[in-house]
């Protein structure tokens, strides 16, 4: 996988051959990063199912002022080390977590959230409701699925695509 823009443009990152892991696609994440602005300096991230790196390393790559990765598999989680060290990535943030249990424990918000996880686990309607206390202000949500969701009330859906089978979809949360 390449880093398609910021600093890193051009760099190849190289991840395992891992079940279920599906890295964004070149054209799908520049779709993304048009939507959220090439530039994400100052923005704090969450890329919660980090799998290959595609979307956190890509926000580090454009200025993101931190980027938390949360990865649980052991041999996947090693080689987004060996990523962030080979990229001298010192605004990423790595953990080896469940996301559940993650999102759970971290008090912190975010400007941007990355959810990608395993498709046919049906995950997203049950992370979703997790999401608001962990939102800042004006906080945009990317969500990739094999089919449309229903969003739960609350959230507002500002852009969607879809390339080849995946779904993507830049969502937000209407603050009450």
């Amino acid at each position: 996988m390449r880093i398609i823009g910021g600093q890193w443009r051009s760099r190849i990152v190289h991840f395992p051959d891992a079940h279920s892991l599906r890295p964004t696609p070149d054209r799908l994440r520049e779709t993304l990063f048009n939507w959220l602005g090439q530039d994400l300096t100052a923005k704090t991230c969450l890329d919660l199912f980090a799998g290959s790196g595609a979307l956190g390393f890509e926000a580090a790559s454009r200025g993101a002022r931190q980027v938390v990765m949360v990865e649980q598999d052991a041999g996947v989680y090693r080689a987004l080390r060996e990523t962030q060290a080979m990229l001298s990535a010192e605004q990423v943030e790595m953990h080896r977590a469940d996301a559940f249990g993650f999102l759970k424990s971290d008090v912190r918000r975010y400007d941007v959230v990355f959810l990608d996880p395993p498709f046919k686990l049906g995950w997203l309607p049950r992370l979703l409701p997790m999401l608001p206390i962990r939102l800042a202000q004006d906080a945009r949500v990317y969500l990739e699925a094999e089919e449309v969701i229903a969003m739960p009330h609350g959230f507002e859906v500002l852009r969607q695509t879809r390339v080849g089978q995946v779904h993507g979809l830049l969502i937000k949360w209407l603050q009450s």
